[in-house]
Formats: C-alpha cells, structure tokens, sequence
C-alpha cells in the first residue's frame, strides 16, 4: 500500500513557476514509478510526466516538455514537480500517482493504482 499526499499548489501568474510535491508512505516507494496527472474543470484528467523508480528515465506530455521537470528523492520518499514559464491552460488540480514500474506505458491513467487527493494549481494571465 502506498498512500500519497500532494502539497504545494496555489496560484501563479503566467510566466511564473511552482513546484509541487508528492509525499509517498510505505517502504516500497523507491521500487515504485511516480506519474503526475492534471484534470481541468470540464475535461478528463491528462498525463503530465512521469519517472521511474531509479529516476533516470522520464516521460512528459508535448504540451508540459521543455517547461515542466519530474524529479524524485527515494531517500525522501518524494517526488516533485517543477514547474516553469506557467500558462493559464496549465490550471488544473494536480495528482500524483503510483504504480509498478513495469516497463508498461507511462502515460496511461489506468496503469496506476495509487493516488493522492490532488492539489489546485491556478494560473492568471
């Protein structure tokens, strides 16, 4: 079981950065993927990035790449989510999410089983 809780949302102007956090329990979180998803109102909740567990690999939708950045510290039990040069299109809730990392594909909702309660990210133009 892993529970997991999101922290650092809030509102930012366009142009601005933020960086959110995921806070992971359970002790098999280092073997874990970690993926961030976003839901605006309206719309069916999107795949932003991902990592997996050693945190050398990772994965980001086009319209996050070259914007967004997910790290993680296994030592921390933590993952993050910077993000930078925010749009008022990145308003959404944010979750965080957990699966195994099995090589199956990052992007799908359905491949993970664990998630946060999500965390508001609102940015003004």
């Amino acid at each position: 079981q892993v529970q997991l809780v999101e922290s650092g949302g809030g509102l930012a102007q366009a142009g601005g950065s933020l960086r959110l956090y995921c806070a992971a329990s359970g002790r098999t979180f280092s073997s874990y993927a970690m993926g961030w998803f976003r839901q605006a109102p309206g719309k069916e909740r999107e795949f932003v990035a991902a990592i997996r567990w050693s945190g050398v690999r990772t994965y980001y939708a086009d319209s996050v790449k070259g914007r967004f950045t997910i790290s993680r510290d296994n030592a921390k039990n933590t993952v993050y989510l910077q993000m930078n040069s925010l749009k008022p299109e990145d308003t959404a809730v944010y979750y965080c999410a957990a699966r195994d990392d099995s090589g199956r594909p990052y992007y799908r909702i359905n491949e993970y089983d664990y998630w946060g309660q999500g965390t508001q990210v609102t940015v003004s133009s």
